[in-house]
C-alpha cells in the first residue's frame, strides 16, 4: 500500500464531516483544516532517485489517494491538473481515492478521460441516507471504470437498494464503518447488517471495514479502542464476496 495525499484540509459540508480524521489531527497540532493546501508529497507519483527510476513502483501495491481532504475540493481545481497528469503518466499504478463530491468530478478534468482511467476507482461516500439520495444518482452517472460506494462514517440504516438494482454493473463494491475519535457518534450493527443484506440480494461485494468507537450490537452498545476497531470488525465475518 502507499499513500499520496497530494493536498491536506477540507470543509465542513455534511453531517459526516463533524469528527473527521482531518479536523481531529489539525486541532491537536493547533492547525486550521479548513485551510487547503499543497503538501510537500504533491508529486509523489512522478518522483525518481538517482538512477531516474521511479520511488514508487507497482509492488508497492494501491495508491491511496488524497485521504486528507478531497480529490476533487474546489480549492484544489487548478492543482488537480497535475495531479490527473501525474497519474495518467503512472497508468503502472492503481490509485483509488474517496470524494464527498461527485458533482465536481467534470471540473479540471482531463481531455482524454473518455470512459475512464483503468488505473482510477473512484469511492463515493455517503453517510445517510439523504446524502445517499444526493450524491449516488450524480456519482452513478460518471464515466468512470472502477467506483465504490461507501458508508463511513455510517449514521443511521441506509437504503441504496433503488441504486443496487438499477447501476448494478456500474457498482464495484460497497463497504460500512463506524466513526472513530472522543465524540463518535454511534454505528449500530442492525444498520450495517441491512446493508449487507442489500448487497448480497444484489449480488454486489460486502465488506465491514471498522467498528467505530461508539456501537452498538443487539442490546447493547460498546465503547471501543481505536486499535481494535478493524480487527473486531473482522471478527464479525460478514464481508460478501
Amino acid at each position: 500500500m502507499a499513500v499520496w495525499n497530494p493536498w491536506h484540509g477540507c470543509t465542513k459540508i455534511s453531517a459526516g464531516c463533524k469528527n473527521c480524521y482531518v479536523y481531529r489531527r489539525d486541532a491537536k497540532y493547533e492547525k486550521d483544516a479548513s485551510v487547503v493546501h499543497k503538501t510537500s508529497s504533491f508529486d509523489l507519483p512522478v518522483r525518481k532517485n538517482r538512477k531516474g527510476e521511479y520511488k514508487l513502483k507497482p509492488g508497492d501495491g494501491i495508491v491511496y489517494t488524497c485521504f486528507t481532504s478531497d480529490f476533487f475540493h474546489p480549492e484544489a481545481d487548478e492543482w488537480r491538473i497535475d495531479a490527473w497528469r501525474f497519474i495518467k503518466e503512472r497508468s503502472d499504478l492503481q490509485f483509488f481515492f474517496i470524494t464527498k463530491r461527485p458533482e465536481r468530478f467534470y471540473v479540471s478534468l482531463p481531455p482524454d478521460w473518455g470512459d475512464g482511467y483503468e488505473n482510477v476507482h473512484i469511492c463515493c461516500t455517503c453517510e445517510n441516507q439523504e446524502m445517499a439520495d444526493k450524491r449516488l444518482p450524480v456519482f452513478l452517472e460518471l464515466p468512470i471504470k472502477y467506483r465504490s460506494i461507501i458508508h463511513e462514517p455510517m449514521l443511521e440504516a441506509i437504503d441504496i437498494r433503488p441504486y443496487l438494482k438499477k447501476y448494478n454493473d456500474r457498482i464495484h463494491s460497497v463497504t460500512c464503518g463506524g466513526e472513530s475519535g472522543k465524540n463518535a457518534r454511534l454505528c449500530d450493527f442492525e444498520w450495517v447488517l441491512s446493508t449487507r443484506e442489500q448487497c448480497i440480494q444484489y449480488g454486489v461485494s460486502f465488506s465491514f471495514r471498522q467498528t467505530g468507537a461508539y456501537f452498538r450490537k443487539g442490546n447493547r452498545i460498546y465503547r471501543i479502542k481505536r486499535k481494535y476497531q478493524l480487527s473486531q470488525a473482522a471478527k464479525a465475518g460478514i464481508d460478501y464476496r
